[in-house]
């Protein structure tokens, strides 16, 4: 299927710093009424995004989103679809060792684009008993407690407003906030070290409406070692992004157009089964 007018790739094989480097961005007009932005959840399963490709009635993108568990194939960072919330964040972390009696409660990244078609990134916090995530526009909220199901009033921070997004999809750190470069892995909570070279995935949108993926191809010996954290950040600040964060990468990393991957998953196995994926749609899509 031909690419809509406004929806474009890009591919780049320029080496990163003295390293091989394999790259591609998807730029997408997000006032263009005709392609529909969406996602998806395994509810309880994993798949490959091929396979979500089939399900979902081979939409023109897919690419996964955010972090999961192994063990229970939960989601660990909201999903929104339809208005809906469909998954969410995880709210506690146990401090561990001494710490074993606190918890702490991060504000996870997300990326979210409203009816009015307009994208935002913020730090949120997530309720089941609620509609909407709270969201924290101006910088991270960092607060631990003994309470391990933790309310928005554990936060302690007053600062906060009801997301009400259309679609939207969680990962962290965020990457670029306001148009500046600035890394919240530690106030996030994200262990994953800023510094580590590895595949990736990314999205963030520009000043003049513009949502952007970006997928890195990384632990290919000789061909496409990844990319850090802030070489992330540099290149999606490169492309024009105001605001930007990180999903789920390594081994997750796969976009595929019109069902053909970019990239190569860094799996031997091929492409990984992730539990969120999100999608671009035509009004062509069955």
């Amino acid at each position: 299927m031909p690419l809509p007018s406004s929806v474009h790739v890009y591919k780049t094989t320029d080496s990163l710093n003295g390293r091989p480097f394999i790259a591609y961005y998807v730029s997408a007009k997000l006032k263009d009424k005709k392609l529909l932005f969406d996602t998806q959840v395994g509810y309880g399963y994993r798949y490959t995004p091929k396979e979500y490709y089939t399900q979902e009635g081979k939409p023109l993108l897919i690419v996964n989103g955010g972090f999961f568990s192994y063990e229970t194939n939960q989601n660990l960072n909201v999903v929104i679809r339809n208005g809906k919330m469909i998954a969410f964040n995880i709210q506690a972390l146990s401090g561990g060792g001494k710490d074993s009696m606190v918890y702490y409660y991060p504000a996870r990244s997300a990326i979210g684009i409203a009816r009015n078609r307009k994208a935002d990134v913020a730090w949120v916090f997530t309720d089941s008993s609620r509609h909407w995530p709270y969201a924290f526009e101006w910088r991270p909220v960092i607060a631990k407690g003994s309470e391990r199901n933790p309310s928005i009033y554990d936060l302690n921070d007053i600062n906060w407003k009801w997301w009400k997004m259309r679609t939207a999809i969680g990962g962290g750190p965020t990457l670029i906030h306001d148009g500046n470069i600035w890394i919240t892995d530690k106030e996030e909570q994200i262990p994953a070290g800023a510094n580590e070279t590895r595949p990736a995935t990314a999205m963030g949108y520009t000043n003049d409406d513009h949502l952007i993926i970006l997928v890195v191809q990384g632990r290919s010996p000789g061909k496409a070692e990844g990319v850090t954290l802030p070489e992330e950040a540099k290149i999606l600040k490169n492309i024009g992004c105001y605001e930007a964060l990180n999903l789920d990468g390594g081994g997750s990393s796969c976009m595929l157009i019109n069902g053909n991957e970019t990239i190569r998953p860094s799996d031997q196995e091929g492409q990984r089964p992730v539990a969120s994926v999100f999608m671009i749609k035509t009004s062509l899509d069955k």
